[in-house]
């Protein structure tokens, strides 16, 4: 025993006298050929608001909910790349950076400037936020990547070449070919496909793509795009966060644990795996996730010593990279890559998780950020027809508001709620100061014929954000002391436009009213009963005068009990105290607008009663039918046709002589527990477990209004649900706007609400929806192009993201619903179409929120459940005819018109003001085709225009063509001295970034890829924008 001890001794004193040495290690490696790389990409991934909000984010507060702090990131990077030449880091969230940036010292910016030309901090992506691509509609990721290009070009004069989209929770077409390839993307890096898809890929080594996104565009618009093998994490026993429990790398031979070649080994092991299911000798490791790099140093002192001593060891090779230099090495190469089309959705991460559940979380949410996209789109152009002062109110608030609501955790609905109030209150800021632009810019237009000019103008007008719920005291003003209610309307599409208008007036504006006509509350009325009939005529004296004084026709809607119970709960709600009045009807007006410009109508009162007969006029129908009767609305080529109980049963066109049998209801999915395998239904995942029709519960009724202008039927579906479907007389559509909740939940059940139209059309399980509001692509029930479903979830495995619309078709009819708002969609039934429209839940989803989606709203103490106001609209057409209606309308659904208010004693305005106006020549508008997605001035002073073509190749037959835009008749009044095409975010100009892109191989394909037809070049001096199916075309603008 004693010998033993002394052995020990000896051995222990020995260790302890061994030398210690400053190791300096080895990190300069580059790339070598014939061996595998490994490329060390440090990262860190921020989110915009998910668990905190931005801001706490960013300073680091409120960590009770997570440790997180983004400044603490980028102020530890800066040191760490600066001690050694070798190391790399990239960085994504501009929404942060931008921030960081700010705070920073002339001299530290100094410095950061020098790390990016020097390639160590490479900014990628390099929108605001990584935006989702479920969710957003194309136009709100083109300007939120836009946004965040243009301070890069501006600060560091670089572009980036990397689209890194590693978080969003399955990825669209669009993303690939418009946010890739048509902003100068080099490649596309992405992390979440489905687990199916991701095993098939391993196994085939097609991870990596060439993505051909666009049907239309093909090849020119293609993309080199890669999977991780397992999402965007470094691989096991690799994370270095201060107190992460990875070993380390222990290289000191004076201490215990010493450990370098069980390390190295575990490296070339792991380096080994991802290069048998890699194509080529680079394989990719994320060397970090979510607010990681707080301690920058614990990483990089990791990382020194593995691509030291791995490369010492030298079965494979370790380097500090960035994306940029892994796609130069695949790139040269010269391997050809598997060809991927359409998308990656739906994303399921395991079975029974489908994450199909956000394309519908948090609608009001949802309906609030397109709705602030249209309306930025529309005072951007005014704000420019103004003249654009960053010393004034500008757009500059809401376009962050909305750049950052584009996060892949914000329109998804996938925060916490206390974050989703704050994405919501920022767009509410931003549009406040939006608002005021908007007013003084149709102020100084308006009266420009009595100054000659606008040098200050005041903001005369008032707007109506919450139009949704009946609420707009502007226009319920009393008009009966010989005032008048000027409304100007203005259109921010390209082409003319014809649309009804409804704004609610109170019976001040009403003289001589009969009000005994119109019950003060609509009767119930029950199905099986005797047919009986009472017509009430609402027959008031109002007019309303065009722009030219010409009397129009216009009529009058009660506003009946249900739009006035959501109107007080929620006003209240909004804006913390009550409304004195409360309007008794909708006044509904048809409004011609001229291209890019407004109009003015003039409200007033009138004392002529016979001559205010005929123009506002509804007959409302206090029905009881019995099962035996129909009823028809439609005042124009559109009618609709219901049964006695208020069922829905025909739908006929009178000029396209489309007849079919249509019928609408509504139903719920019971959302998943997770009491069997944890797996609940929440703000990610949808999981069903089982379907309920929603029952009238003895409260079915139906109430139908006629007019000259358009006929309503009112239903009262349940205790929480109200339906009102308009037809128009000017249009062929039925719009159906939809009012649901409190969705109930005393049965301790979560429900997800859908409504489904069912038609005779036989599609034989396919159907189509749009990629981010742009293409449409062909979805087959239970069926994935790219490998063999394996069908574990029905219902929720076949739902995808709406934006625009969806449709389904047959041999000789095509069905299309169209949708105010992101929402989830499906075809579970040959001949049906469904969509979700709302989502209570009472579960987390277990995938990091914490809470379920069960959204509340109080007034003082009366807190109840979150109720929906909402549209979508549906119309039938004959084969191949559907098209039209399904680009043009939805332009306008994407940009309504927008509505100011004024006063006016006697016809003061008219004399004194502008009545109409458009930023066009007067003979001119935009081919049918053609859409102005933006139309801007910047900070330089110069103007910023793009223009999209809407059509696919093959669409329509008239429309899917080669489009041409004069500039010269867009811009009449000014003269363009140069004119220069861009990128899509408009960060370089397009010809250099032709000259850059990099030609990847197709497999299989056999030489030269078919040359893509796209726009030519401008002349100068004709100034004609060519525009072929689906393109988008960006230029700077400088006027003289």
């Amino acid at each position: 025993m004693g010998v033993v001890q002394t052995c020990f001794l000896f051995v222990l004193v020995s260790l302890l006298c061994v030398e210690s040495k400053y190791i300096k290690y080895d990190t300069s490696s580059g790339i070598v050929p014939g061996k595998i790389n490994v490329h060390l990409v440090a990262h860190t991934h921020d989110d915009v608001g998910w668990l905190k909000t931005v801001d706490q984010y960013y300073v680091g507060s409120n960590n009770s909910i997570q440790g997180a702090c983004v400044q603490n990131v980028l102020d530890s990077i800066v040191p760490a790349l600066l001690a050694d030449k070798n190391r790399k880091f990239i960085y994504v969230e501009q929404a942060f950076f931008q921030r960081w940036w700010r705070d920073q010292s002339e001299e530290v910016q100094n410095v950061v400037k020098q790390l990016v030309i020097s390639g160590q901090l490479e900014l990628i992506n390099g929108g605001m936020c990584m935006h989702d691509e479920a969710a957003p509609h194309y136009i709100d990721m083109i300007d939120q990547t836009t946004l965040g290009h243009q301070f890069i070009k501006e600060e560091f004069n670089v572009t980036p070449r990397i689209g890194w989209q590693i978080d969003p929770f399955g990825h669209s077409a669009v993303q690939a070919y418009l946010l890739g390839a048509e902003v100068g993307f080099d490649s596309f890096f992405f992390g979440r496909i489905d687990y199916q898809d991701r095993t098939k890929r391993k196994g085939d080594k097609t991870l990596e793509v060439v993505w051909r996104g666009s049907k239309s565009l093909g090849s020119s618009a293609q993309i080199f795009a890669g999977a991780f093998p397992q999402n965007y994490e470094p691989p096991s026993n690799l994370y270095y966060e201060v107190n992460d429990d990875s070993p380390i790398l222990q290289d000191n031979p004076n201490l215990f644990d010493y450990n370098v070649a069980e390390r190295v080994n575990e490296f070339v092991s792991a380096a080994m795996d991802q290069a048998n299911i890699t194509r080529t000798n680079h394989v990719m490791w994320t060397m970090g996730t979510d607010f990681k790099y707080q301690y920058a140093h614990t990483w990089y002192k990791q990382m020194d010593k593995f691509i030291h001593y791995v490369n010492q060891d030298g079965r494979v090779n370790a380097l500090y990279s960035t994306p940029s230099i892994y796609t130069d090495a695949k790139y040269a190469t010269n391997e050809s890559w598997p060809l991927k089309t359409d998308d990656f959705f739906p994303y399921a991460d395991v079975a029974n998780a489908y994450w199909t559940g956000y394309f519908t979380s948090r609608p009001a949410l949802k309906g609030y950020v397109r709705k602030m996209s249209g309306y930025y789109l529309a005072a951007r152009q005014l704000e420019f027809f103004k003249g654009r002062s960053k010393a004034r109110t500008n757009t500059d608030s809401l376009a962050d508001a909305l750049a950052i609501a584009q996060h892949h955790d914000a329109v998804s609905g996938t925060s916490k709620q206390h974050v989703a109030n704050d994405y919501a209150k920022r767009l509410a800021i931003g549009y406040a100061e939006a608002e005021e632009v908007v007013g003084e810019s149709l102020s100084c237009i308006a009266e420009s014929a009595s100054n000659g000019g606008c040098m200050s103008p005041t903001n005369k007008f008032q707007q109506c954000l919450l139009l949704n719920i009946s609420y707009c005291p502007p226009s319920e003003v009393d008009l009966s002391n010989g005032k008048s209610l000027v409304v100007v309307i203005y259109n921010s599409l390209g082409w003319k436009r014809e649309d009804v208008i409804r704004i609610p007036v109170s019976a001040f504006v009403l003289l001589n009213a009969d009000l005994s006509l119109v019950p003060t509350s609509l009767k119930r009325h029950h199905v099986n009963t005797l047919l009986s009939c009472k017509r009430h005529v609402i027959n008031e004296n109002v007019a309303v005068k065009d722009a030219g004084g010409k009397e129009i026709e216009s009529q009058l809607l009660p506003l009946l009990k249900a739009s006035v119970g959501i109107r007080d709960y929620y006003s209240k709600a909004y804006l913390s105290m009550a409304s004195n009045v409360t309007p008794k009807y909708w006044l509904a007006f048809t409004a011609s607008l001229p291209p890019l410009g407004f109009n003015t109508y003039i409200i007033s009162s009138s004392s002529s009663t016979a001559k205010r007969a005929a123009s506002t006029s509804s007959q409302l129908y206090d029905t009881k039918a019995s099962q035996n009767d129909t009823v028809e609305i439609g005042p124009g080529n559109l009618k609709l046709i219901y049964s006695g109980k208020g069922e829905l049963t025909q739908y006929i066109n009178s000029r396209s002589l489309v007849k079919a049998s249509v019928e609408q209801s509504y139903s719920y999915y019971a959302g998943y527990n997770g009491s069997k395998d944890k797996q609940a239904s929440g703000a990610y995942i949808f999981r069903p477990n089982g379907t309920y029709s929603i029952n009238s519960e003895g409260q079915d009724f139906f109430t139908v209004l006629h007019g000259p202008l358009l006929d309503e039927v009112h239903q009262r579906i349940s205790s929480w649900i109200y339906q009102i479907t308009r037809v128009y007389k000017g249009k062929e559509h039925a719009e159906v706007e939809f009012t649901v909740g409190p969705i109930p939940i005393k049965d301790g059940i979560g429900k997800e609400v859908v409504t489904k139209i069912t038609t005779t059309v036989k599609n034989n399980k396919k159907f189509y929806t749009d990629s981010s509001g742009r293409d449409f692509i062909e979805r087959v029930r239970d069926y994935r192009k790219d490998w063999e479903l394996q069908v574990n979830q029905p219902v929720a495995g076949n739902y995808y993201p709406i934006n625009l619309g969806l449709y389904m078709q047959d041999n000789s009819s095509e069905f299309s619903i169209l949708v105010d708002r992101s929402v989830g969609g499906s075809s579970i039934v040959d001949g049906q179409l469904e969509l979700m429209l709302h989502r209570r839940l009472l579960f987390d989803d277990s995938r990091g929120v914490g809470e379920a989606l069960n959204e509340t709203v109080c007034v003082l103490e009366d807190c109840r459940g979150l109720t929906i106001v909402g549209k979508y609209f549906l119309r039938i057409d004959p084969l191949r005819e559907g098209a039209k209606w399904r680009r043009s309308y939805g332009q306008e659904i994407y940009s309504p018109l927008l509505l100011a208010f004024a006063e006016q004693d006697g016809d003061s305005w008219a004399s004194s003001h502008i009545a109409t106006f458009s930023a066009m020549d007067p003979s001119y508008a935009l081919p049918d085709n053609v859409a102005i997605l933006t139309l801007q001035e910047l900070n330089d002073g110069k103007v910023l225009l793009r223009l999209a073509h809407l059509y696919e190749v093959g669409e329509d037959k008239d429309l899917s063509v080669m489009a041409s835009v004069e500039l010269k008749k867009v811009f009449p009044n000014k003269k363009i001295s140069k004119i220069t095409e861009t990128s899509l975010s408009a960060n370089q100009e397009r010809v250099e970034m032709e000259k850059k892109r990099l030609v990847w191989k197709v497999e299989g394909s056999s030489g030269e890829e078919p040359k893509v037809v796209r726009g030519g070049p401008i002349d100068p001096t004709t100034l004609v924008v060519e525009l072929t199916p689906m393109e988008i075309r960006t230029f700077h603008i400088t006027f003289d």
